[in-house]
This record gives C-alpha cells, structure tokens and sequence, in this order.
C-alpha cells in the first residue's frame, strides 16, 4: 500500500510542475501576440533605412514616394560607363512600376557617365508593389551598362536594393 501512495504523489508532483509551466507559456504567447497586435513587434519599423548596391555604384541618397521614386549614385568604375537601362521592381506581388524616368532618361541621359560623376535620376508615376506611406518600402534596382572602353558588346549588370520609409 505505501508503494502505490508515493507513486501517486510522484506522477501528482509532475501534472503540477508540467500545469504551472503550461499557464506560464500561455501568459507569455498572450503577451506577445498583444504586442504584435499593437505593432510593438513590427520589424520593419525597426530596421534602418539602407540603399545597397555592388562596389560600381555609390548609393549617395535615395527617397521613395508615394508617386515617385529619387536615387542619386557616383560612378565607383574607375572609367565611363554608359547605362544602357534602370529598371526598378518590388518583392510584393502586385508589380512595382513607374514610368520612364523624368530625368535624365536612359540611356541619352547616362551615357558617358564620368568616373566619380554623381548623377541623379527621378521616376514619377510609381505605384504598386506593396508601398504603403508611413510605412517601410523595398525596391530593387536593376542597372545595365558597359564601359566607354569595352563597348556595348560587354554589358554587365548590378542590381541593388533601396530599404526606407516611403513619405
């Protein structure tokens, strides 16, 4: 009889341990899906605004809009380039499109683009790809171009990311 009795009291101790830590989690799965709810947990806000792209191109500033997209780049090649096309893109699932930049326009804008030069290029009319004012949006850029020296039989391609909150 004192075998069975203390037996009990084992598994009883167990189911009290394992009940105490199951409310505990409980507590804490409420907590924070109320912080989620809130938008306390929302990564985005807590990332830094970034513009990153391969070591050719500078990223200098950048601004997303609500209708427009601005990106201004140095020429890190070490010789001119011409660009033969930016293309802009979002990782959302409706597409991110603008029309053609307002200035300068590919490629009569950006050929023979100087080493070390800066230039400065707008798009207006953008829409789509989950970019939502107040809040964080990402566009990939897609740039094509060749050097002066080589010609146009050498393209190359860099493609960066531009990560800020969209005013």
């Amino acid at each position: 009889m004192a075998t069975a009795r203390f037996k009990n009291t084992k598994s009883q101790a167990a189911l009290e341990f394992l009940t105490t830590y199951g409310w505990a989690f409980l507590v804490i799965l409420i907590m924070i899906g109320t912080l989620a709810y809130f938008g306390i947990l929302s990564p985005s806000k807590l990332l830094p605004n970034r513009c990153n792209f391969g070591s050719e191109f500078q990223c200098l500033d950048y601004q997303i809009g609500a209708t427009t997209f601005k990106i201004r780049m140095k020429n890190n090649i070490g010789e001119p380039m011409d660009v033969s096309s930016v293309d802009l893109s979002g990782e959302s699932t409706t597409a991110y499109t603008c029309t053609s930049p307002a200035e300068p326009t590919p490629p009569a804008g950006l050929t023979g683009w100087k080493s070390g030069e800066v230039k400065e290029i707008l798009w207006t009319g953008c829409s789509g790809g989950g970019i939502v004012v107040g809040e964080k949006g990402k566009v990939l850029v897609t740039i094509r171009y060749n050097t002066v020296s080589s010609g146009s039989g050498y393209a190359k391609e860099v493609k960066g990311e531009v990560l800020s909150t969209v005013i």
